[in-house]
């Protein structure tokens, strides 16, 4: 690689880990290229990239952002995993690391706290945030579609009572 090249992808590196919330690194040796594509498809799906560069590389790129912390685990084979959402990327790194055994995370960093493989599978347990999202929608939501329904039942009952009593009417 030449001195420009690795600037340019130090650089690159650089403004990945400024801008990631949580970063994932994992040892990958002797998963097939097939695989490798699934988990970059896998984590493209769920918002969070994959990137796999030289360690030392990534060491001087990791120098003044928040998740410097994962510079000890850069050892090996390694890819780093990162997204914006929190959850987004620990999720579909342990979801992959479950149907392949060579797959195996070391750990991770969020934001300036360190994560270790069982911090990264607490996360990834966690409800993204479109879920989030979602859920508080629905609490949001609830109160007013109870208060259609309680607003309509009085009518409904009404007219049950009047069609039951024209019902009786109608059988004497």
């Amino acid at each position: 690689m030449e001195r420009a090249a690795k600037k340019e992808s130090v650089e690159q590196l650089n403004g990945v880990f400024k801008t990631t919330s949580v970063a994932i690194v994992a040892h990958y040796s002797g998963l097939t290229v097939a695989q490798m594509q699934k988990l970059r498809m896998q984590m493209k799906q769920a918002g969070a990239s994959v990137k796999v560069s030289k360690n030392r590389l990534a060491k001087i790129a990791l120098e003044g952002t928040d998740v410097a912390s994962i510079g000890s685990l850069l050892k090996g084979p390694t890819v780093i995993a990162t997204s914006n959402d929190p959850v987004a990327a620990p999720k579909v790194a342990v979801e992959f690391a479950k149907a392949n055994e060579k797959f195996v995370i070391l750990g991770g960093s969020m934001g300036k706290t360190v994560l270790n493989v069982d911090s990264v599978k607490a996360l990834a347990s966690l409800p993204s945030l479109d879920e989030l999202r979602g859920k508080i929608v629905g609490l949001i939501v609830a109160p007013a579609t109870k208060l259609a329904q309680l607003s309509n039942a009085p009518a409904a009952k009404l007219a049950r009572v009047i069609q039951a009593h024209a019902s009786k009417s109608e059988a004497a």
